[in-house]
C-alpha cells in the first residue's frame, strides 16, 4: 500500500554485552599494600607526635618521618612477601600465622632495646617505647591489609 508506514525491518541481533573488565589481582593487591603503608605511615607519625608531646626527644632520628616512612613501607611490603609465603605453603596458614606475627613483632623489638643506653641521642625509655609502639601498629595496620588482599585459603 502506497502512503502507508512502512514496517519497522527488524533490528540486527545486538551483539552480546561484554563484562567488565575483572581487576587484576596484583592491581588489587598492590593497592592494598599502598593503603596499609600509607595508613601505617600516617599512624607512625602519630605515635612520634605523642611520644613527643609526652616528652620524648626531638633528637632521637627514629621518630623523625625521614627514618620510620621508608622504614614502615620496607616493614609492610616483606611482611606481604612472608604472608604470601605462609599462605602457599603452609599447610595451616592460619594457624602459623597466629603465632608467628606476634613473634615476629616481638623479635623486631630487638634492635629498639639495643638503642637503650647507647649512644644514640635521644634514646631514652620513652622514644624507645615509642618505637616498639610503631611496630605494634605497622603489625596490625599491615596484618588487615593482607587479610583483605591476600586472604588465607580455607583448607
Amino acid at each position: 500500500m502506497s502512503g502507508s508506514v512502512p514496517e519497522a525491518a527488524p533490528s540486527a541481533p545486538s551483539a552480546p554485552s561484554t563484562p567488565p573488565a575483572p581487576r587484576s589481582r596484583g592491581l588489587t593487591v598492590l593497592a592494598g599494600l599502598l593503603a596499609a603503608a600509607v595508613v601505617a605511615v600516617l599512624a607512625d607519625a602519630v605515635v612520634a607526635l605523642l611520644a613527643r608531646a609526652a616528652g620524648a626527644s626531638g633528637d632521637f632520628a627514629p621518630l623523625h618521618p625521614s627514618a620510620y616512612g621508608p622504614l614502615t613501607v620496607f616493614g609492610v611490603v616483606l611482611g606481604a612477601i612472608g604472608w604470601a609465603v605462609v599462605r602457599r605453603v603452609a599447610k595451616n596458614p592460619a594457624g602459623l600465622l597466629r603465632w608467628l606475627v606476634p613473634v615476629l613483632v616481638v623479635v623486631s623489638f630487638a634492635p629498639d632495646l639495643s638503642l637503650l643506653g647507647g649512644g644514640t641521642p635521644g634514646s631514652g625509655p620513652l622514644a624507645v617505647a615509642a618505637l616498639m609502639v610503631m611496630h605494634v601498629v605497622v603489625a596490625a595496620v599491615a596484618v588487615a591489609a593482607y587479610r583483605r588482599v591476600l586472604p588465607l585459603p580455607v583448607r
